[in-house]
């Protein structure tokens, strides 16, 4: 019954997320993650983003500057697959990168994690603790056209 509520409450969360850039704000409701957390979570969501968006030789990635544990914990998980990881917002002539956002949300016991582009939406909340992180859920995959 209490993985039956998580999931309703992370298919509310990622159905309900719209905004006006199709985004998610980095630094809303950020849940302080330990580095072993964050390096857990991050490999994670970019392994089943690698899955989702396709070759890592010609896929480059842009996500806004943020110094927080998750955000470069995820940043190395990408360029760990292969990826051109932009944070700059430098972006070469012939480049067309897919921007990233992400949010890291914590609430009693559970650390709920998304990562979206402009074609994929991906989330799955986490049992974190101070030694890494494990899945609490099933991954949530929503394709948007």
């Amino acid at each position: 019954m209490h993985k039956l509520l998580v999931v309703i409450i992370i298919s509310g969360f990622l159905t309900a997320c719209q905004t006006a850039e199709d985004g998610v704000d980095p630094r809303s409701n950020a849940a302080p993650v330990s580095g072993p957390a964050a390096n857990a979570i991050a490999g994670d969501l970019a392994s089943r983003l690698a899955e989702q968006i396709g070759p890592v030789s010609s896929t480059t990635i842009k996500m806004e500057k943020d110094t927080s544990e998750f955000a470069t914990a995820l940043k190395a998980a990408l360029k760990g697959f292969g990826y051109t990881v932009l944070t700059d917002g430098k972006v070469g002539k012939d480049v067309k990168p897919i921007a990233l956002t992400y949010s890291i949300d914590g609430t009693q016991d559970q650390v709920l994690a998304r990562l979206s582009t402009p074609s994929i939406a991906l989330g799955r909340a986490y049992k974190a603790t101070a030694a890494g992180a494990t899945p609490a859920s099933p991954l949530s995959i929503m394709q948007r056209n």
